[in-house]
């Protein structure tokens, strides 16, 4: 894992280029920064949208990173994790790390440099260059919707963001961050924003600019954008059902009513972000061998005999568990990469980065309808044809009816063979942390049983996107996942109900320390691994 270094790195080109307050040596820049990044004028840049393309282009690829370091640090040894889908079978920094809730600082600062460098800076460019444009009111539109897309992760993961006042300074040289429930009505409005221009011009013929600029789609591009803006507004709405239920309801059924262009309902509407590398997850598999399949993911999934399982991951060749499908447990001793390098691989990725599928429009709609919101339709519809979709993207259509209509199957004990002390990392059929969940969709269920097979489904169909696993287990706490055994958080992450967000870098508090003051106490608690979100309330009655 060559990443240390590269962040070292990173912080030269943090204090070169991004608009946030990291001391006077950045802040002398803004003017210049602002009026040329690239050394040219924006009608120079601007006579084929080559900046514009450019831009868009860096910042589509990096609300999931496509770079390996960046990707490695920022998800998958944060989010992947903590949301269940893999683990680490290396003992990084001695064991004390992100896995067994010892937060490493250079590693989370990633999330900051990530979203910061490579995303808001450029999206605020081309926001600035195109919004009083109207000529170019299509490319502001889809703008809006990738700043919305990468900066709910962000504050997902943190908390408090800069986003209103971002690149704006404030007499100390800082600026100031939005608490989360400020961030979260910011996101609504940009995207109300973008959706009003889309709605307009849905049917229209792509423009040159937006041929150019976009990563995902090769036609009906504002169509399809807009479905994903829809899908996103439900997806955030649902986000705040528990803190704020007037506004999640009065957002998600704008997002719901069909008035406003639909959500992405089948799989040719899936959102993938061509990238210009290899997959990470491919490097950090194979190359680096620093990820294997996660405990939960391979106990519900092999409980379930998920034929999906096959398709995403593949069987260990370790011989105490040659042939079967074996994973890590997260936050566990270990002494050796060895001791589990030859469990379970991902299967092989494509060159392109899930940003949002079909299956997720369903399973958010059969969770509307559960709360009664108005176009949500029938919550097991909805259910069953969120399967349907995620089964459709596998060539595993001839086997939905079957796994939909499994009303036994659950998840399966786990056994960690390898484990240091013997039966310390498994998980008894007995255990609370085993979910009971079953496939099959029952009438008569508790509403907040039928919540857990909703999210459980949902979490299957999104793999492999960890930042939205982790943030609908905080949520909703689904599904229910195994706590860690070892522990060394020294008190400030309490094992159950487990890590909650990532801290601000130790750049923000030095350069940039009274506003994150000001961030951490929006945030309500200390700037630690323990306190929860804004959203993420401690009382989850449905």
């Amino acid at each position: 894992m060559d990443t240390i270094n590269k962040f070292k790195k990173y912080s030269i080109l943090f204090i070169a280029f991004i608009g946030l307050a990291v001391g006077q040596s950045c802040t002398d820049k803004f003017e210049e920064i602002n009026t040329s990044p690239v050394g040219v004028t924006d009608d120079q840049a601007n006579a084929d949208y080559a900046l514009i393309a450019s831009f868009l282009a860096q910042a589509q690829r990096d609300i999931i990173p496509e770079d390996v370091g960046e990707y490695q640090l920022a998800n998958n040894l944060c989010s992947d994790a903590y949301g269940g889908y893999f683990g680490a079978q290396a003992p990084f920094v001695g064991n004390a790390n992100n896995l067994t809730y010892s937060l490493v600082q250079g590693w989370y600062q990633a999330i900051w440099v990530q979203r910061y460098i490579k995303a808001m800076n450029p999206l605020y460019r081309v926001i600035e260059l195109t919004k009083e444009d109207q000529n170019l009111q299509d490319i502001y539109a889809f703008s809006l919707v990738l700043k919305v897309a990468a900066m709910h992760r962000t504050s997902d993961k943190v908390g408090p963001i800069i986003y209103s006042k971002y690149n704006v300074i404030n007499d100390d040289g800082g600026i100031s961050y939005d608490s989360q429930e400020q961030a979260y009505t910011l996101f609504f409005e940009d995207l109300n924003k973008a959706i009003d221009i889309l709605k307009t011009i849905q049917n229209n013929e792509d423009s040159p600019a937006m041929q150019k600029a976009d990563l995902a789609y090769t036609s009906k591009r504002y169509s399809h954008w807009l479905k994903f803006a829809n899908t996103l507004r439900l997806r955030l709405a649902l986000r705040i059902a528990y803190v704020n239920p007037t506004l999640a309801k009065t957002e998600g059924e704008k997002a719901l009513d069909p008035v406003n262009g639909g959500l992405l309902e089948n799989v040719v509407d899936n959102c993938y972000i061509t990238l210009s590398v290899d997959h990470p997850l491919n490097i950090i598999t194979s190359s680096w061998s620093d990820t294997r399949l996660g405990a939960p993911f391979e106990s519900i999934l092999r409980g379930y005999n998920d034929p999906r399982l096959p398709k995403l991951f593949l069987t260990a060749t370790d011989p105490a568990v040659a042939g079967q499908y074996k994973g890590i447990r997260s936050g566990i001793n270990i002494d050796a990469k060895s001791r589990y390098d030859n469990y379970s691989k991902l299967q092989p990725q494509a060159m392109k980065m899930q940003l949002m599928v079909a299956p997720e429009s369903w399973f958010l709609k059969a969770e509307a309808a559960l709360r009664g919101w108005s176009n949500a339709g029938d919550a097991k519809t909805n259910y069953e044809t969120g399967i349907d979709r995620s089964f459709e993207m596998y060539n595993l259509t001839a086997q939905a009816s079957a796994y939909k209509n499994d009303a036994t199957s659950m998840a399966m004990p786990y056994v960690d063979p390898k484990a240091v002390k013997s039966g310390e990392n498994d998980v008894a059929a007995s255990s609370p942390y085993l979910s009971k969940i079953t496939i099959k969709w029952d009438d008569a269920a508790t509403s907040a049983t039928k919540l857990e097979r909703i999210i459980t489904q949902k979490w299957i169909a999104i793999f492999p996107d960890g930042d939205e696993a982790w943030a609908e287990y905080r949520r909703t706490g689904y599904p229910i996942l195994f706590p860690v055994v070892v522990n060394y958080s020294g008190g400030t992450i309490p094992t159950i109900p487990g890590v909650r967000r990532m801290p601000y870098p130790q750049r923000e508090y030095n350069s940039n320390s009274a506003a994150v003051a000001e961030a951490v106490e929006m945030l309500g608690g200390q700037d630690n691994g323990g306190t929860r979100l804004w959203w993420d309330v401690a009382d989850k009655t449905f």
